[in-house]
């Protein structure tokens, strides 16, 4: 078989000792080129282009980002019998794309876990999103959880590096000093409900978790998975006590938060979010930009992925 390994040398937990153990296992089992990205969409092009070479798989090593941009190129042109099978191997700080998969956190064990497949001939095919034009992998948005994503981002160009004390400190100080909590602005849309103005905070999820706290999965929609559509968990206006029980519901195992000024919904094919002006846009944990309107639909099979088969629990797993 005939692979590319694409690898973010600048991702968290990514270094060249990594990169250089896994082209060799890989070497063992797959014709393999090895090409490090540059800039970002250089992760996409490289797709993209794999996708006309007749490439048999795409190897990500990196973090969400890096995966999302390689599931964009690989899709550039839409699902089809000639799109090369993704495997991703963890090299992020969060990797919540590979852990929903089931695969190991270490990313040696992780490609180990990839060859046996591969000889096994073992592959899953996913659900996955999209934001308007762009694919998503586990999630999307607008608003808080993207000012969040945006502070954090300002943060690390200053140099910090990403950590979970990083995200929850600009979680907080956004809750605290952003508008928007105390002028909630956005509109979510389902199918079946009339529009919900006033909506302070809009979860997406293609997959359970939404994220992780290290080693703790948040999930705010426990339901959702690669096997259907989308789920949504979407607050009002709502104040510091009430936020708190919201947090840690969302980090309880069971049937995710719920009460007061709560829009939740399971499986769902579209979503739509409207706002007054232009909010903060997240694609699977990475700042997209603004947009004032977005809609957010899920692609059912829409690629295949070397994984082990879908099993009850794996998108919890640790």
């Amino acid at each position: 078989m005939r692979a590319i390994l694409v690898v973010n040398p600048v991702a968290t937990d990514t270094t060249v000792k990594t990169r250089d153990v896994l082209a060799r296992a890989l070497a063992s089992e797959l014709k393999v080129d090895v090409v490090e990205t540059t800039h970002r969409g250089h992760g996409h092009d490289l797709a993209e282009q794999a996708r006309r070479d007749g490439i048999d798989v795409v190897v990500a090593l990196g973090g969400d980002g890096t995966i999302n941009e390689v599931v964009n190129g690989l899709l550039s042109a839409g699902p089809g019998p000639d799109v090369p099978m993704l495997a991703a191997v963890p090299g992020g700080s969060t990797n919540v794309f590979t852990r929903a998969l089931g695969m190991s956190r270490n990313p040696i064990e992780a490609t180990a876990e990839i060859l046996d497949l591969l000889r096994g001939e073992q592959s899953r095919t996913v659900s996955l999103g999209m934001a308007d034009e762009r694919w998503f992998t586990f999630t999307s948005g607008l608003g808080f959880d993207a000012d969040v994503i945006a502070r954090v981002e300002r943060r690390r160009a200053a140099g910090r590096r990403a950590s979970p004390a990083l995200y929850i400190g600009a979680a907080i100080r956004e809750f605290m000093t952003g508008p928007g909590r105390r002028h909630p602005h956005l509109t979510v849309e389902i199918p079946g409900h009339t529009p919900v103005p006033g909506v302070f905070l809009c979860l997406v999820s293609n997959v359970n978790p939404w994220t992780y706290l290290r080693s703790w999965p948040v999930a705010p929609n426990p339901q959702a998975s690669f096997e259907t559509g989308l789920d949504v968990f979407a607050l009002g206006k709502v104040g510091v006590a009430r936020m708190l029980g919201h947090v840690r519901q969302s980090m309880r195992r069971g049937a995710g938060p719920r009460g007061r000024r709560v829009l939740t919904g399971h499986d769902i094919p579209w979503i739509r979010l409207c706002a007054q002006a232009p909010l903060d846009w997240q694609v699977d944990g990475d700042w997209a930009g603004q947009r004032q309107e977005l809609t957010l639909r899920s692609v059912p099979e829409a690629l295949r992925v070397v994984a082990p088969p879908a099993r009850a629990g794996t998108e919890n797993k640790a």
